[in-house]
């Protein structure tokens, strides 16, 4: 059926033609509004002799992929399953069925709405939607400027941000223990402090980051303190903190990864640094290196002095020096000629040796490292070793996980007592390691539990390699999808599970990131 046999002039009668409506605001343009939206779209309606009874609504989202667009994913799935009770679409314009920088993305989700026999409208568009020839080029068209406005404001946008930076501003992410986020008018007249989740309101406002309470700053010091003349490492740092009853800045315990962040993170001498890790346009996240990163030295006041910042990354680079499997199976036997036996605690608490941690991972397994050296454990600590390691990488990938959420501009909050995480208010997602365990025939098996009692919208599971060593990949897997208590993985799954198999967590940061898109004269 098209829509123009229905024409504007339609007598004010019982609509006879059911209708969806699909509304998208991000945040670039008022006149894009939702409200909006639907005001000239229910005028569509009335003209056509429509009748509205769904409404598919993504708001605060970019167009640029359909990933994190639950209502367009919603409207798709439901034509697809034949389950949609309408026979047209209406939608504002080109550009709110999406942005894609592919047009053809934005074609095919049309064709398998086409190819269901419901039509899609645009409702504010001067051409008829009818599959003529002239509709078929304008829509190409039309999608292809969609496409080519978001990545010229991308370029913009990035290269007024990089001037920013240039300048000493802060561009976005949260202050971090020790530092506050201060706002700061065009004449750099202090306004006021930014708690946590607040933003500007004005655009000739400005973002700088100063000194936090005192008691903070003395633990970044002290932290810094204890890892050049104490020799103490990330983790052992992270206990003691714990042990003090110091929270983080997110009223968190403190993990080896928000001790490192404060080691390594050059805004605690003052530098304001950007670009480290791009994710432009909603394509892959990609970690730059040093050389694209656009910094400006000395925009703020350090907590830190630089001697000490400086003298801290030669530890740490010193530390991470690459060994060859020789040298350290040889430092390994020499330990264990001088000591008489090995463990962990023994390979960590001695001078000039790499951590075991890197021998767990070069080797799979302590156990494994031990019987280069002829050395046998009077009794099997693999699965102790397993359990202090899964103790250890849970906390870790749950603070790294709300750490680039919080970069990417979304907000996360983390219920203390189960570790589920709530995104941006919209969904919520709990971590979960899955132990790989090898049977006699030398096969591999993972299982994975759901916490029935949670009920989160997506659990993260998080397989391990062969030696329970690292992470291997990641499954995203959606409730709805999976209400069983458990599945079983293998290295060769069914096409319903690997659907939902990445090899990072880049997926779930880019359903968590959001953008500030603004029109720029």
């Amino acid at each position: 059926m098209s829509l123009n046999h229905i024409g504007d002039t339609a007598v004010a009668q019982a609509p006879s033609v059911r209708a969806a409506e699909y509304v998208r605001m991000s945040t670039e343009h008022q006149q894009y509004s939702t409200e909006n939206q639907r005001d000239r779209i229910r005028e569509y309606a009335v003209r056509r002799g429509l009748e509205i009874v769904r409404t598919y609504a993504d708001e605060g989202k970019s167009g640029l992929r359909i990933d994190g667009r639950q209502a367009l994913q919603q409207l798709i799935k439901d034509v697809e399953s034949g389950r949609a009770d309408f026979q047209v679409i209406l939608v504002y314009d080109v550009s709110r069925w999406g942005r894609f920088q592919d047009a053809d993305e934005s074609a095919y989700y049309e064709y398998v709405c086409r190819r269901a026999g419901i039509q899609v409208a645009y409702c504010a568009e001067q051409f008829e939607n009818d599959g003529s020839p002239v509709s078929t080029i304008v829509k190409g068209v039309k999608r292809a400027m969609a496409g080519e406005y978001s990545r010229e404001l991308s370029a913009k946008v990035f290269a007024g941000q990089c001037r920013l930076i240039e300048l000493g501003f802060r561009q976005g992410g949260p202050a971090g223990y020790g530092l506050r986020r201060v706002l700061i008018d065009q004449h750099g007249i202090m306004k006021g402090e930014l708690q946590r989740g607040e933003h500007k309101s004005l655009q000739t406002d400005r973002v700088i980051l100063m000194p936090g309470p005192e008691s903070e700053i003395r633990i970044i010091n002290l932290i810094y303190n204890w890892f050049i003349d104490g020799s103490l490492n990330e983790y052992e740092i992270a206990a003691r903190l714990n042990g003090m009853r110091v929270r983080t800045n997110l009223d968190r315990e403190w993990t080896r990864a928000t001790v490192r962040e404060v080691l390594t993170n050059e805004k605690y001498i003052g530098n304001n640094v950007y670009n480290r890790v791009s994710f432009k346009l909603k394509k892959m996240r990609v970690v730059n290196t040093p050389d694209m990163w656009i910094r400006k030295e000395g925009a703020f006041q350090s907590i830190v002095p630089s001697e000490t910042f400086y003298t801290a990354q030669g530890i740490m680079r010193a530390r991470a020096r690459r060994y060859s499997n020789e040298e350290l199976i040889e430092r390994l036997r020499n330990l264990y000629r001088n000591r008489g036996f090995l463990s962990g605690l023994v390979i960590d608490e001695t001078d000039g040796m790499p951590s075991s941690s890197v021998y767990m991972y070069r080797f799979g397994s302590l156990i494994r490292a031990y019987q280069t050296v002829g050395f046998t454990p009077g009794r099997d600590y693999r699965y102790l070793e397993t359990n202090r390691f899964l103790r250890q990488l849970h906390p870790e990938i749950v603070a790294q996980t709300e750490k680039k959420i919080a970069d990417l501009g979304g907000t996360v909050l983390r219920d203390p007592a189960t570790d589920m995480l709530t995104v941006n208010h919209e969904f919520t997602t709990c971590l979960v390691l899955a132990r790989c365990q090898t049977h006699e025939n030398g096969r591999h098996r993972w299982k994975v539990r759901f916490d029935t009692s949670l009920l989160p919208d997506i659990t993260v599971a998080v397989r391990l390699d062969h030696a329970n060593s690292a992470a291997l990949d990641y499954y995203l897997l959606p409730r709805l999808d999976f209400g069983q208590p458990r599945i079983s993985l293998a290295d060769q799954n069914r096409v319903e599970f690997e659907s939902y198999r990445f090899d990072t967590l880049d997926y779930l940061y880019g359903m968590a990131e959001r953008a500030r898109l603004r029109r720029v004269a």
